[in-house]
């Protein structure tokens, strides 16, 4: 598969989390993630768009990280205008310190980079999404929570694709 239809996919797929999370929170409302903490339900999307947005970062570039976080935002303002600018607001201040902490770290190595940038990710989104959604950090625990269940599955997963990949064809 090439790099730019990976990117291509990448980049719906980040743009389509943006949207399920908000779709979620809309939906479900608030949700249980363990250890009795609970968080608006779109923290399960949010948490994947982490990894999908290191994935688009690798891919096609910043650029298009940044043009997603707008779309994604701009599809979700037919829910919730208040959600949209939110969440949008949201992924902008956490890419930007993703761009901070992921692009160097990335040199050194795939796996660190990815898991420091979805913490410090994690934890600036969170704060900002709560504050412009809810006006509280009430489900701060939650949102972290959540999001590093999610962060933890899609990083397993992406591991896992990547050992199958790179295996020499068995035959």
């Amino acid at each position: 598969m090439s790099q730019r239809t990976v990117g291509i996919i990448t980049l719906v797929g980040y743009i389509l989390t943006i949207f399920a999370a908000n779709l979620a929170i809309t939906m479900f409302g608030i949700v249980p993630v363990g250890f009795g903490l609970v968080a608006p339900a779109g923290v399960y999307f949010a948490g994947l768009a982490f990894s999908l947005r290191d994935a688009l970062q690798e891919a096609i570039g910043r650029r298009w990280v940044i043009a997603a976080i707008i779309t994604g935002a701009a599809v979700s303002a037919g829910l919730s205008a208040q959600l949209a600018l939110a969440s949008g607001l949201a992924f902008l201040f956490s890419e930007l310190a993703d761009f901070a902490v992921y692009t160097p770290l990335r040199r050194k190595s795939w796996l660190g980079a990815v898991v420091a940038s979805n913490t410090v990710g994690i934890v600036v989104d969170s704060a900002l999404f709560l504050w412009l959604a809810f006006g509280s950090l009430s489900f701060l625990p939650g949102q972290i929570v959540g999001k590093l269940w999610m962060t933890a599955l899609a990083v397993g997963l992406i591991l896992t694709w990547r050992r199958l990949v790179a295996r020499p064809a068995q035959g």
